[in-house]
């Protein structure tokens, strides 16, 4: 009968008294943590989701970030954002506001991270400079990329993902090249780029600098970014100020979108928009601990792309 709090079936009896079992122990956790927050302990609150039968290693399945590989050579090389001079940098930006973000997608049993981080900031740059909002193709790049490093659904890079991009002329839109959340053949079809989404090249933030990625998000729009995603706190997440002192700011497995900054309860925080659905977080989005020594590591590869209409 499964879950029904989840919606999920199980294929026989015993599996879904196994995924009773975790249920059970990861609803301990949960109801274990959210007594912090409730008594002032914890800045945020967790909640039952998607990934709450999983264990924890099943669910950092979903976070396939990779690291560059040196071995081969880049195509195009990301030059480095330097800040605006004179530049005011608001208190607070949210960039769904202004109309530069689609719809939170869902990446689903695939390792896709990667491609979603990358055409949520495509999108942006490509509102920046068409004033249309297309939903881009995170399948091209899940079936076609892999000369550039990437590896499907096993995972891959933001910033080899722009160089895939560079060198084809640009994405279909989700419509054209739907998402499958397996990888297949690539079927791209130049003829179907959606126009303006050339990328010329691409701006890396620089490492580890919180003040330049507020800058870059508040002056250029949405930016890809890595982060630290494996903690059993992050699986659970539902909303508030997201504060893990346990976070790396260098093993990170997961690509994510900032798509703006501010401030709750005087706690200042970084606006997240994730693949995992509206089921996950804050309807898809969390809001990441800001100016807390880089936490989670979300300024350690920041970047987005420059586009051009050829």
């Amino acid at each position: 009968m499964g879950f029904k709090i989840t919606g999920k079936t199980y294929s026989t009896g015993e599996e879904e008294i196994d995924r009773m079992k975790i249920f059970l122990d990861n609803v301990k956790l949960i109801e274990q943590h959210n007594w912090e927050y409730f008594n002032m302990k914890k800045s945020y609150y967790m909640d039952i989701n998607q990934f709450t039968d999983m264990t924890f290693e099943e669910y950092k399945k979903y976070n396939r970030l990779q690291a560059r590989d040196s071995s081969r050579n880049a195509t195009i090389q990301c030059t480095q954002f330097q800040p605006p001079l004179n530049w005011l940098t608001p208190a607070e930006v949210d960039w769904r506001k202004e109309g530069y973000v689609t719809p939170v997608k869902n990446q689903g049993q695939c390792g896709s991270c990667w491609s979603f981080s990358t055409t949520g900031s495509m999108e942006g740059q490509h509102f920046r400079l068409s004033k249309k909002l297309d939903s881009l193709s995170e399948q091209q790049l899940v079936d076609c990329s892999g000369k550039f490093g990437n590896q499907g659904c096993d995972g891959g890079l933001m910033d080899q993902a722009f160089e895939y991009i560079n060198s084809v002329g640009g994405l279909e839109s989700e419509s054209d090249y739907p998402y499958e959340a397996v990888q297949h053949k690539c079927s791209f079809k130049k003829k179907e780029i959606v126009t303006e989404t050339y990328v010329k090249g691409c701006q890396d933030i620089q490492s580890g600098s919180e003040s330049d990625l507020m800058q870059a998000v508040a002056s250029q729009g949405p930016i890809s970014v890595a982060i630290d995603a494996g903690h059993p706190s992050f699986q659970s997440y539902s909303g508030g100020v997201y504060d893990e002192p346990g976070c790396s700011s260098s093993e990170l497995d997961h690509g994510v979108l900032v798509v703006g900054y501010g401030s709750s309860s005087g706690q200042e925080y970084w606006l997240v928009k994730n693949s995992w659905g509206t089921s996950w977080g804050d309807e898809g989005y969390i809001m990441m601990a800001r100016n807390k020594d880089n936490q989670c590591g979300i300024a350690t590869a920041a970047s987005f792309p420059q586009l051009s209409s050829s």
